[in-house]
């Protein structure tokens, strides 16, 4: 008897809609191809045994399979059936156990096509922590999400502080020497951002002030955003050299929008807990190597601020997630239309991936909502 309705692609919306992530390595690639090749049967024990493998984190046999599933099959039946899934390279057989596990394909084709879309299990868990997101404080609203998302999935939660929208006031550049420029560029709140800069020709400083006068006087007060997109619309247009010292500008305010990002991290001693890395100190010291470092987290979380919905990256299948035994679902939050940061939890490959998603589309939405409250 078929089971409730795949999950799809319906993007943002309500806690039963999710987008899966789409960034996949070679062996994802496959699932189209492979998909089709599996009859209900199949499909039924590769559920079943992904869902028992998350669940006891011990290799799934062939008679755990049989008893879990309900299928009246023999033994040998499913043994057959689990050989053809290893085949497809959707399972694999530890060498200390004649059980199966799931590998980052197989949990990339359970993520996409069997996960259900059911009624949220979260209801008073999230009632009881949602106090703490008070519109009046959104330093403390994103501190707090990152917590929540740590205690809801008992893995790590992370998130992006909102971006803060930057205007351009005025820029300068001052010769250094020979081809060396000093770029200065400063906010409307009087923040102001150095970079000594190569060019491809030497310049007077009169050509520099030129140069600096058309930017102040075609963008002040415009946003970077917009300023950037004009620039590189412009720049093939212009003479060599100023183009060259625009172009300058524009690295200089992306460089600075960058370092405005700000990273949340909460409870990375949750992993010390969990099954597949308690043993493995060197996957600790790599994956405490990626919350200390950030810039690797920042690069994922941009990528998932690009999508709608709820994202999952599966590690082994893409080099976004370096890590095999690691995976991030992640979704953008949204402050009055307009997504302005990203949040996500990062466990085991071995996670709840249901209870996941739900945990993160729930925050998400919440911290949009109290961050477009706490707006003057």
């Amino acid at each position: 008897m078929r089971g409730p309705a795949p999950v799809g692609r319906l993007g943002r919306g309500t806690a039963k809609n999710y987008s899966m992530g789409i960034l996949r390595g070679r062996g994802a690639e496959g699932l189209p191809r492979i998909a089709p090749m599996l009859d209900e049967r199949a499909r039924s024990l590769l559920k079943t045994l992904v869902e028992r493998y998350i669940a006891d984190g011990q290799p799934v046999g062939s008679r755990t399979l049989s008893k879990a599933s309900g299928l009246e099959l023999s033994p040998a039946t499913i043994r057959n059936v689990m050989a053809d899934l290893e085949d497809l390279g959707l399972i694999a057989s530890p060498h200390t156990s004649a059980g199966r596990i799931p590998t980052a394909l197989g949990y990339r084709l359970f993520v996409d096509t069997m996960l259900t879309a059911r009624s949220s299990l979260l209801a008073q868990e999230v009632h009881a922590l949602e106090g703490q997101l008070q519109p009046d404080q959104p330093q403390r609203v994103i501190t707090h999400a990152a917590q929540m998302l740590s205690s809801l999935s008992n893995f790590v939660g992370v998130i992006t502080a909102p971006r803060k929208p930057s205007v351009f006031r005025h820029i300068e550049f001052l010769r250094l020497g020979e081809r060396r420029v000093l770029v200065i560029l400063v906010s409307p709140e009087g923040d102001v951002q150095n970079r000594v800069v190569m060019t491809a020709q030497d310049h007077n400083q009169g050509e520099l002030t030129e140069a600096a006068n058309r930017l102040n006087a075609q963008y002040t007060g415009l946003a970077l955003e917009v300023v950037r997109e004009r620039i590189r619309a412009e720049v093939e247009q212009l003479r060599g050299e100023i183009a060259g010292l625009m172009s300058a500008a524009v690295q200089v305010s992306d460089e600075g929008e960058a370092q405005q990002e700000q990273v949340v991290i909460s409870g990375e001693r949750n992993l010390l807990a969990v099954q597949d890395f308690g043993q493995d100190l060197s996957s600790l010291r790599r994956l405490f190597g990626l919350f200390e470092e950030k810039a690797q987290l920042m690069r994922l979380l941009d990528v998932s601020s690009r999508a709608e919905g709820v994202r999952i990256f599966i590690g082994g299948e893409s080099q976004v997630v370096p890590f095999e035994e690691l995976s991030i679902v992640s979704a953008p939050y949204e402050v009055d239309g307009k997504v302005v940061g990203t949040l996500g939890v990062i466990g085991p490959t071995r996670m709840p991936y249901e209870r996941m998603i739900q945990i993160v589309d729930i925050t998400s939405r919440m911290v949009g909502q109290a961050l477009s409250q706490g707006r003057p």
